[in-house]
């Protein structure tokens, strides 16, 4: 009787646990799914959540290059999808509708990159773990502060993870060998530059040796000095015993049995991989949100350049260019080298000439939005360590207004730094680019994959997109800035040749960087530094201008559909209203909006 008694008892307590999943409404099963989905995303990529807003883990440092790892966390998503698949679409509000949407987009997309063996690759000079590390080292980064003691041992704990995913990165590094997947020359050879400099043992020469710096006495007033005494000392031994041993061992590897095998590649381009261009494909898709073939987009950037190539040739009168404006860089070569658009002596005039234009255009943007993100924006310049091989970008702050938006100016030399590039750059990478579409992201009261997270062509098509507001405020009136404007655009149009090019027509490194230079008017330098950054990054160049190229058509169909009843306002907030979302998605939206608009 009592085995009974207990059955039954157990039998009653399983089905009170069972019964709020039983008795949960699609919406409530919806949201919990998506929660544990991002969740389980964040712990297996500490660091893209941390760049994305999510702080949570700023403490972790995930081995997600390890083939084990990488095998548990694709079949999380995997168990994700399937639960998502059993939540019915026709019970779910329109607003839920479009959240199962995304949450389907985002795993199915992750899950079909999965079969490619980007684990291979763990080295480039753009975004590798060991260079992200080393870049919060000086305390210059928000989004992994260091000022009080918590925050500096968060970092700590995370530094300590660095030596056993160097290991694993060696051990990756050797599979690529085995299977013929190994990384572009010229992307080794940066990559090896930096890994030189991390593995120095003088640790007041080595990037990581910043921290220590930061705790010297009365540097870091958020810390007592017993605080800063013990930490000094744990980070010492950690940099010494752990961290730099770890980055020796892997930049030993990759010097003497990895970049032998780099530099017999003769084409540099994904592409020519083992399984390559079927890669390069997924990627194609995964970053523009279309299906085009690459040979498409390659043809589309060629139609593109030769549109932007004719609106430069017009300009140039206006600006006193004499000659082919096209021919050999032309005008935009001759903006980059004459020295009445290059006033600036030192990083500070620089940064306060990007202020200038912040200051014109904030006052305006009032009348092209009715919402602006509550989060500030900043101007600074980039760290040392990537000065001279980053491009300038933007990092999130926090909703709560306690860290801004930073826009980085990337100043390699003041002395070369060009007034005519600036403004497009601004309205790019701070408002109403980059800023306004992450910030008021951020703010939203949204799932945390929707807030966290974003598709590239949104989100660089978006930004590509704002710099054409110039127009409405009023900043190409000036010619040069104008002329900026159009040079930055003609490189994103460039980007979809050169990058088809590379990695998936078989083009040299030196045929694009020719072209890169013939096009843009970039010197040698320049397009090297670009070339190599669209090798280490495959596809993600492409997703500016594919993605600004819809979101200029929804404007241009909403313009034409609802004639006076169009407001710029409206659109703009319709666009950036959801939040960030694949731009084929986007289109449907916006054109059922465009047609509840017209009842």
């Amino acid at each position: 009787m009592k085995l009974i008694r207990d059955g039954l008892a157990v039998l009653t307590l399983a089905l009170g646990l069972l019964q709020p999943a039983l008795a949960a409404t699609p919406a409530e099963r919806l949201a919990d799914l998506a929660t544990r989905a991002w969740d389980a995303q964040a712990r297996f990529d500490p660091l893209l959540a941390m760049f994305n807003g999510d702080y949570r883990f700023n403490d972790q440092l995930a081995l997600s290059l390890a083939p084990a790892e990488r095998a548990r966390r694709f079949d999380a998503y995997r168990g994700f999808l399937k639960e998502l698949h059993g939540i019915p679409v026709a019970d779910l509000s329109p607003s839920d509708r479009l959240t199962r949407e995304l949450l389907e987009r985002l795993l199915s997309d992750q899950l079909a990159l999965s079969r490619f063996p980007d684990h291979l690759l763990p080295l480039e000079h753009m975004s590798s773990v060991p260079l992200l590390l080393a870049m919060f080292a000086g305390g210059q980064m928000e989004s992994q502060p260091l000022r009080t003691r918590p925050e500096f041992e968060a970092y700590l704990k995370r530094l300590r993870v660095l030596p056993a995913w160097c290991d694993q990165a060696v051990l990756n590094l050797r599979e690529g060998l085995a299977r013929g997947i190994v990384q572009s020359p010229s992307v080794m050879e940066a990559s090896l530059q930096q890994l030189t400099r991390l593995a120095d043992p003088d640790l007041t020469r080595n990037p990581f040796g910043a921290t220590l710096r930061l705790l010297e006495p009365g540097v870091t007033s958020g810390l007592a000095a017993q605080d800063a005494i013990d930490l000094a000392r744990a980070f010492e031994q950690t940099l010494r015993e752990q961290v730099v041993p770890g980055l020796q061992r892997l930049q030993a590897f990759a010097q003497a049995d990895y970049m032998p095998a780099a530099a017999r590649r003769t084409s540099p381009g994904l592409g020519s991989l083992p399984g390559g261009q079927d890669w390069y494909r997924q990627v194609v898709r995964d970053q523009t949100n279309t299906t085009l073939t690459p040979q498409a987009i390659h043809e589309l950037g060629l139609r593109e350049v030769g549109r932007i190539q004719q609106e430069i040739a017009r300009l140039a009168p206006r600006l006193g260019f004499e000659g082919d404006p096209l021919r050999d860089g032309g005008l935009l070569a001759w903006l980059q080298a004459d020295a009445r658009w290059r006033p600036f002596k030192t990083e500070e005039d620089v940064l306060q000439g990007y202020r200038a234009i912040n200051a014109r255009v904030e006052p305006q943007l009032p009348r092209l939005f009715g919402r602006q993100p509550r989060t500030p924006l900043e101007i600074r310049a980039e760290p040392e360590l990537t000065r001279a091989t980053a491009s300038p970008h933007y990092t999130l702050g926090k909703a709560d207004g306690s860290l801004p938006g930073v826009f980085w100016a990337a100043i390699p030399d003041p002395l070369a730094a060009s007034t005519p590039d600036m403004t497009a750059l601004l309205l790019h990478e701070g408002q109403p680019g980059h800023h306004f579409q992450l910030a008021l992201q951020q703010e939203m009261t949204l799932p945390s994959f929707r807030r966290h997270t974003g598709s590239n062509a949104y989100v660089e098509g978006w930004a590509l997109y704002a710099e054409t507001l110039g127009h409405e405020l009023g900043l190409y009136d000036d010619p040069a800035a104008y002329a900026g404007q159009l040079n930055g655009e003609i490189v994103r149009a460039a980007r979809l040749v050169v990058d088809t090019g590379l990695h998936a027509m078989g083009w040299p490194r030196e045929r694009a960087i020719a072209y890169w230079m013939e096009i843009t008017g970039a010197n040698r330098a320049l397009a090297v530094n670009q070339i190599d950054r669209y090798l280490a990054w495959p596809g993600q160049a492409l997703g500016y201008k594919m993605g600004a190229l819809r979101i200029q058509a929804l404007r241009q169909h909403a313009e034409k559909t609802l004639g006076k009843k169009f407001r710029l306002a409206e659109f703009h907030d319709q666009v950036l209203g959801e939040g960030a979302m694949p731009v084929d998605v986007l289109d449907r939206r916006i054109r059922r909006w465009v047609a509840a608009q017209q009842r």
